[in-house]
């Protein structure tokens, strides 16, 4: 594998470490854990792990390659022939499932789950859904699926989003939302409230400018509105109500200790005017509510026992408080968990996307390089990955990086058991078989499935005329379950069916079981194209395959002439 200055004794034993772990996670080793067991198993080496950490790297790095190219079972075989024992290894214990809810009563937990609908779920919303239906789960409790579509400026609902939220929240889940509601469809309420704290004298009209009343809420004084008699407060809040203030020219605000140290919890504004149509409603309010203000009034008349949020959010938490307190209300649980960045995906927002797919850049929201659950799902992504990702990860409130490789080992385990092999040679070299030396048998008989977890056989014609891919060419190779050849030119020489040294394991194709294909392939915010042959056997549209040496694929169309349209999924 690596060349390294190291003794054998230790370059054997972290290539041992490199290959289990690459087995472990379906070839996606990690260094660091490689490094973790080598030294704990030689203590010796712990005052030279500085240096040892470009050998680990080398090692896992090869490992992972040789996974890639020739697949798991040839790490395994290789790992077999040296340290057998290796094999056994078992991943250590690890929690499963979440931790138990704080203050949860078998059967009376209520959460919710509360994307605004101005476009479909992302793989950021899915951990939402999972958490919380996960929690519900355990407890027979419900979750409540309310969409936050009060903003009707920045960013307005999409009409065809409810739908498809509703639809992936079922996929993700695995069952429906207990209960669906739109804030937009419960205004009547919420404003019904607001002017019961104008009434009730913890909540007045402010007319001050943006930045007035910045400037003095940052040195703890009243603004001039909030001293405001009732009947004052009740004369502009029709005002606003029936258009006759404009925009920006008033917002309801919950009064709060204008000592409190946090100033952002100081009179915090909980409604404001928006003349903008709403695509649901329509022009039928003038007055719309903040998040924080609609989500608390909305959480309460719900019943929610537990809310689920990001950390960033601990300010909602602390305001929400403050109005509970107002009502004499009891404030749900909150529990926290940090920002998760998929590093392929930093760059995208709901709303970016939006215009990006208005402007021709994407095709829609289904585009291989989106993040969307829809995108995620028509590349062949099963919401059991995603779910079984979100667990394994917990709720913590670190914050987390990491690489869709991790997304994609879970979906691996999820789908390689139950996915056929194929054969498919990008770039294909034409080769012309010589068996005149030797005793050959007509027909091949390749299993659908190595591990045989899926039963029965692909059938081969062994034809004189083959392909390879043209990186693969060289004077000697092994065509994958069936021969060592000589290459003289473009001519394979078959000189032994049993495999008789190390020469280069390649994949290859008879010309007879072959068609055309064209594989897509997902990089960034651009595509590659790999134009080849496909085995030609029982290829039916919306099936994964596990392409050998190139990884899971989905099939997109196969029309009755021209290439087969493949997807890429994963390695």
């Amino acid at each position: 594998m690596a060349d390294s200055d190291w003794d054998s004794k230790t370059i054997d034993t972290v290539r041992k470490y490199a290959m289990q772990n690459t087995l472990e996670y379906d070839g996606a080793g990690q260094s660091g854990s490689v490094l973790g067991r080598l030294l704990g198993e030689r203590a010796d080496l712990r005052p030279r792990a500085k240096d040892l950490k470009s050998l680990v790297e080398e090692e896992v790095e090869a490992a992972n390659q040789m996974a890639k190219e020739y697949g798991l079972d040839a790490v395994r075989e290789s790992l077999a022939a040296t340290n057998p024992e290796a094999l056994q290894r078992q991943k250590q214990q690890k929690r499963v499932g979440l931790k138990p809810l704080p203050n949860a009563i078998e059967g009376k937990v209520i959460l919710r789950f509360a994307p605004n609908p101005n476009g479909p779920l992302t793989i950021g919303h899915s951990r939402g859904v999972v958490i919380n239906s996960e929690f519900a789960k355990m407890y027979s409790g419900k979750v409540v699926l309310r969409y936050d579509d009060t903003d009707t400026r920045v960013k307005p609902p999409l009409p065809e989003a409810y739908g498809w939220i509703e639809e992936e929240y079922e996929w993700i889940a695995g069952r429906p939302a207990d209960i669906i509601i739109r804030a937009s469809e419960r205004m009547p309420i919420y404003l019904e409230y607001a002017k019961q704290m104008l009434e009730s004298g913890f909540g007045y009209v402010c007319r001050c400018s943006a930045g007035e009343f910045k400037d003095l809420r940052d040195n703890s004084q009243p603004c001039p509105c909030r001293g405001k008699n009732t009947e004052n407060n009740l004369s502009d809040w029709q005002s606003m109500n029936d258009g006759s203030i404009e925009e920006g020219g008033a917002v309801v605000r919950v009064k709060t200790d204008l000592e409190l140290p946090n100033p952002a919890l100081r009179d915090w504004p909980a409604l404001r005017i928006q003349h903008s149509p709403h695509p649901m409603v329509g022009d039928l309010y003038k007055v719309w509510p903040l998040l924080d203000f609609q989500s608390a009034i909305e959480d309460h008349l719900q019943g929610v026992t537990h809310i689920v949020r990001g950390k960033d959010l601990m300010d909602s938490t602390r305001k929400q408080t403050l109005l509970y307190n107002h009502f004499g209300w009891k404030y749900p649980e909150p529990l926290y968990w940090g920002r998760v960045k998929v590093h392929e995906f930093g760059g995208f927002s709901t709303s970016g996307m939006k215009v990006d797919i208005a402007d021709g850049k994407f095709e829609g929201w289904d585009d291989p390089r989106l993040p969307t659950i829809s995108a995620l799902k028509r590349r062949g992504f099963e919401s059991k990955a995603i779910r079984d990702f979100w667990l394994d990860l917990g709720l913590t409130q670190k914050d987390i990086s990491i690489s869709m490789q991790t997304i994609e080992s879970f979906n691996s385990s999820v789908i390689d058991s139950v996915c056929e092999r194929r054969t498919f040679v990008r770039n294909p070299r034409n080769m012309s078989l010589n068996m005149d030396e030797i005793e050959h048998p007509d027909e091949l008989q390749i299993a659908r499935h190595p591990h045989g977890e899926i039963e029965g056989v692909r059938e081969w014609t062994i034809s004189d005329e083959f392909v390879i891919e043209d990186r693969d060419y060289s004077e000697k190779l092994r065509l994958k379950d069936f021969a060592d050849v000589l290459i003289k030119e473009n001519q394979a020489i078959v000189n032994s069916l049993q495999r008789s040294d190390k020469r280069t394991i390649v994949h290859w194709l008879p010309i007879n079981q072959s068609r055309m294909a064209r594989l897509t392939t997902p990089l960034g915010t651009e595509f590659r194209i790999d134009e080849g042959l496909i085995e030609n056997i029982d290829l039916v549209e919306g099936e994964i395959l596990q392409l050998e040496r190139v990884g899971f694929a989905k099939i997109e169309k196969v029309p009755e002439n021209g290439p087969v349209e493949l997807l890429f999924l994963h390695g």
